[in-house]
């Protein structure tokens, strides 16, 4: 299984909002920090981001999507310089609607969205990538997120049968497209930040960490990891460590983990039965690492774990 795959086949959607933003220069928004994930598409003109209100500016034109799953404070608008208005009090009365904002100048519009995930599902995402992702899309994939945001904010406002499954399919969509973009970007980006995603895209370590998911229950070595990405021992130890932020064994055992709790929170199966699904022959060794893992045994988080 790809890791990205892995992913998302676990998320879950709990709710979403949505508004179009009609801007004219001057403009200036202020996006308080909160639980939600974050989501924009300029679908014309320009903006300015700026990550918790004060980092470098990002210039955004349209095609231009940006993703942020930790709920992180920005400002947007068309100039640095620009004053800015709280959002909570310009869009709190036009969810799911169009908001007017600026002085008559040069015109642009955004659309934005809020989704909060279920914690558990969206947690691998939050832990391993960025803080902002930035994909540049072409107009084809513009206008399909375009309308699957629409769908996503109509499903949340009015919801009917089977719309638990629309809204996690739509939520797939939307990110699977931002992040692959993302993706493809730093692929060719030498230079860039290393992260997860990053390591993903490199010829070794993508190799390793595919073999990893795909087998994950597998008695896996630094050795046999590194023989799969083509490296010495040392090598790819200090690879890994470098690209994913940790050694690739306590990658492995986060990662089974993550899926112990996912297996465990949507159904009953015996904890030896999840334990072995994982790796773990012995039911203690599962317990020991699953609590130094999450804080707390297996039962204990079963008992206390809402259901999906």
């Amino acid at each position: 299984m790809d890791p990205l795959d892995d992913i998302f086949a676990a998320m879950r959607v709990r709710s979403a909002l949505y508004a179009r933003l009609e801007l004219s220069a001057p403009w200036g928004l202020d996006f308080a920090a909160g639980r939600m994930a974050r989501f924009g598409l300029v679908v014309r003109g320009s903006a300015v981001l700026r990550l918790d209100g004060t980092g470098p500016p990002v210039a955004l034109a349209a095609g231009d999507c940006f993703v942020m799953l930790r709920g992180s404070r920005y400002v947007l608008s068309d100039a640095p310089g620009s004053a800015t208005r709280p959002c909570s009090e310009t869009v709190r009365d036009h969810v799911g609607g169009i908001v007017t904002l600026g002085g008559g100048g040069v015109a642009a519009t955004v659309i934005t969205g809020w989704f909060e995930f279920d914690a558990l599902a969206a947690t691998p995402l939050v832990e391993l990538i960025p803080a902002l992702l930035l994909a540049r899309l072409d107009d084809d994939r513009r206008r399909l997120l375009q309308a699957t945001l629409q769908m996503l904010a109509v499903e949340t406002g009015t919801p009917g049968l089977g719309s638990g499954t629309v809204i996690s399919r739509l939520a797939d969509i939307l990110f699977v497209h931002a992040v692959r973009s993302h993706a493809q970007a730093v692929a060719t980006d030498d230079a860039g930040d290393a992260n997860w995603l990053s390591a993903l895209a490199d010829r070794r370590i993508g190799t390793a960490l595919r073999r990893m998911h795909h087998e994950l229950a597998r008695a896996w070595t630094v050795d046999e990891l590194a023989a799969a990405a083509g490296l010495s021992r040392s090598a790819f130890a200090l690879r890994f460590k470098q690209k994913v932020g940790e050694p690739p064994l306590e990658y492995l055992t986060r990662w089974r983990m993550f899926r112990a709790a996912c297996l465990m929170r949507a159904g009953d199966a015996p904890l030896a039965g999840i334990a072995a699904q994982v790796g773990y022959d012995s039911e203690p060794a599962f317990n020991k690492a699953f609590k130094r893992i999450t804080g707390r045994p297996p039962g204990a988080w079963r008992r206390e774990a809402p259901r999906m």
